[in-house]
């Protein structure tokens, strides 16, 4: 399977990575690393994850609030939002 992130999701990702290295030093780089291995382990067993809604799954990142949203198409893997799990619940419905 081919994994594919949208723009959406790629400007989230950035956006966390630069809120989280502000805070601190290195952690933005650690934020990165975390949701690049829940990316692995979407891609190793794209099914194993529960659910969010219709056809849309998610797969928590460790050590941070946050969701990584996708949905498998045929024989793609498209990463659709990087969500935080507290702030307006939803809202990347609109944007996909």
């Amino acid at each position: 399977m081919e994994l594919k992130i949208s723009n959406f999701a790629q400007k989230e990702l950035e956006d966390s990575i630069f809120f989280y290295e502000l805070e601190q030093r290195g952690l933005g780089r650690r934020f990165k690393d975390e949701v690049r291995h829940a990316i692995d382990r979407i891609v190793k067993s794209p099914k194993a994850w529960p659910v969010e809604r219709g056809e849309v799954r998610k797969c928590f990142v460790h050590k941070f609030p946050y969701k990584v949203l996708y949905s498998v198409q045929k024989d793609d893997i498209v990463v659709l939002a990087i969500a935080h799990q507290h702030r307006k619940p939803d809202y990347w419905i609109d944007q996909i």
